[in-house]
């Protein structure tokens, strides 16, 4: 068979994932992965505070889409392929177990990243791929044949076929030789954030938390629900980071400022709150409302809202007066906080943007463009929120281009 000489640029999770992939179908093959940096698997070691979060227990296709702000049309064809049952499989066979934690997010069972890290790097071992560190592309040409590689160093590396895994963008610009092919990138902003408050009052409750809530940038209808952590800064906790993920771009366009809409007790309405009321003066009647909250708050939240309401903590339920009763009931439902800034979040950090999907061949994650240049992982436009989804695009892309790098060149 014939020999071809592969070039993976990027040495993140896609990177090293379809390297691996390339290397188990084509075993003679010259395969090499160039990394800018000197560091290798950077967000596999820190995910999940480092445990990594390599996947989510999310067997269904059609579940599994709706976690991603952007992409999910163009994922369809690829997760059909190869999706979270795959990657469970191939890391088993691998010697990696994953166990399932109870909000679906997936982790080897030593709860250490390295575990991760290690057997990648044992793959590459295996096949004697090869991994170059301080390698930075700054130029990329087509030829007849192949490509020509070109480095910081001035370096010339030539190939038969690229699959790009660069991860996300920060800037248009640093890619400016993938555009000098003919790609289009869609500007990267920040995905995956904490919202930064002006409202003093509300960060004087930092370090409480709330089980099951809901959030909403006000102006956008979509509304993420689950824990929200209260921060020295503003809000946290899994539903506020996934809500940075669906509105990523309406928030970057007024430069992270405006307000969200919290409600602290989800399961009510304005209306059916006001109409369960009646219950509560009735059951808890004489009982202080300092002492007694029905939804089961952290007592420090409650007592912000009695506050907010003017509501003296020793007051009877029976006695509260209905102007008081109407604040605190919109306090409870519609929390109104002034967002200015975010704060990113922790490791999770995640651009959404990159290269245009309609320029690639979501089937073959290869470029419409330029035959045998593959693309995998984050650094397409396609991003998902928190809980291993975006882990979850960099093994299937990385593993498509593989299937599809051999047949084109």
């Amino acid at each position: 068979m014939e020999k071809k000489k592969i070039v993976v640029i990027g040495g993140g999770a896609a990177g090293f994932f379809s390297a691996i992939q390339i290397a188990e179908l084509h075993p003679n093959w010259d395969i090499s992965i160039l990394e800018k940096s000197t560091k290798i698997l950077s967000k596999v070691k820190v995910s999940g505070g480092g445990r990594c979060n390599v996947t989510h227990a999310c067997p269904d296709v059609e579940i599994l889409l709706k976690k991603y702000p952007r992409g999910a049309r163009f994922l369809k064809k690829a997760f059909y392929q190869f999706a979270t049952k795959n990657t469970i499989a191939w890391f088993a066979k691998n010697g990696v177990t994953l166990h399932t934690e109870k909000d679906g997010r997936m982790f080897p069972t030593t709860n250490n990243s390295e575990t991760i890290i290690e057997c990648l790097l044992n793959k590459v071992k295996e096949y004697k791929i090869q991994v170059l560190l301080n390698h930075e592309v700054v130029d990329i040409v087509k030829q007849n044949a192949g490509f020509t590689i070109t480095l910081a160093s001035n370096t010339i590396i030539n190939a038969d076929a690229i699959c790009m895994a660069t991860g996300g963008m920060l800037k248009v610009n640093s890619f400016e030789w993938l555009t000098r092919l003919g790609h289009s990138i869609v500007e990267p902003v920040p995905s995956l954030f904490t919202f930064n408050t002006s409202d003093k009052s509300i960060t004087s409750l930092m370090g409480v938390a709330v089980d099951n809530a809901s959030i909403q940038w006000a102006g956008n209808k979509h509304i993420e629900q689950g824990p929200l952590l209260i921060t020295h800064w503003g809000m946290s906790g899994p539903a506020a980071i996934k809500l940075s993920a669906w509105c990523a771009r309406e928030m970057a366009a007024v430069n992270y400022e405006g307000n969200i809409v919290i409600n602290w007790v989800p399961t009510y309405t304005e209306q059916s709150l006001r109409m369960d009321w009646i219950n509560f003066r009735l059951e808890f009647g004489k009982r202080e409302m300092g002492s007694k909250n029905p939804f089961n708050l952290p007592n420090r939240l409650w007592h912000y809202f009695l506050q907010a309401a003017a509501i003296s903590t020793s007051l009877k339920w029976a006695d509260l007066k209905a102007a008081q009763q109407q604040i605190l009931i919109q306090q409870l439902v519609r929390t109104s906080l002034p967002i200015k800034g975010k704060t990113t979040f922790k490791e999770e950090f995640v651009t959404c943007g990159g290269v245009e999907l309609s320029e690639i061949e979501a089937s073959t994650m290869e470029s419409k463009l330029v035959p045998g240049l593959h693309f995998a992982g984050e650094m397409m436009d396609v991003d998902g929120i928190t809980g291993g989804f975006n882990f979850q695009h960099a093994w299937t892309s990385g593993w498509i281009a593989a299937q599809h790098m051999g047949q084109l060149v």
